[in-house]
């Protein structure tokens, strides 16, 4: 049966075009040259290159773009967007990717979502990261119980030089508590 031959398809395949439709605009323009894929200091660990994220992006290819994890690991070098000939804003088109996969809560990248919440939520809290904390409050959402065991040695490697306290935070003042209202306030979320 062809997959646009259902209602239920059809409406499917509008939704995911209407998702991917602001990324598209920004690269709408992409001559598929390679030069942001040459920039970039991550392309060795990509299972995408760039470029090649752009044509799925352009096709509307949304199923194969968030099984990627090419946008998850842009660290936001600009390389890419300084070196393009065509001046897109691609390092921004990679953090709408990332953005789309938070908002719909896509398994594939849900562990780098919590961490960022967990990550923004001691901030808040504290006015800097409590690392105890974060990773304990991580843990605890990933609900993987192997998972820490992979850290263990690391974990113990910087509590012995000092790295990581293992001192619980007690309950702060909430020092940044006003600027982050004032973003919630300007993003609309409050």
């Amino acid at each position: 049966m062809n997959r646009s031959a259902s209602p239920a398809n059809a409406e499917q395949l509008s939704r995911e075009s209407r998702t991917l439709a602001p990324v598209q605009a920004m690269i709408r323009s992409c001559i598929q040259c390679g030069t942001c894929t040459g920039s970039c200091p991550n392309a060795f660990a990509m299972d995408r290159t760039p470029r090649q994220l752009w044509r799925l992006v352009l096709m509307g290819r949304q199923k194969a773009i968030f099984e990627s994890k090419t946008f998850a690991l842009c660290s936001a070098c600009y390389y890419c967007t300084l070196r393009c000939p065509r001046g897109l804003p691609l390092t921004e088109a990679m953090g709408a990717l990332k953005q789309i996969a938070a908002r719909e809560n896509r398994v594939r990248h849900r562990p780098s979502t919590l961490f960022h919440e967990n990550f923004i939520r001691s901030v808040r809290r504290h006015g800097r990261v409590k690392e105890m904390e974060l990773m304990t409050r991580y843990w605890a959402a990933v609900k993987n119980p192997v998972l820490p065991l992979r850290f263990a040695l690391l974990g113990m490697k910087l509590m012995a030089k000092g790295k990581v306290s293992l001192d619980w935070p007690s309950k702060a003042k909430r020092p940044l508590e006003t600027l982050f209202r004032k973003v919630e306030e300007l993003e609309g979320r409050s």
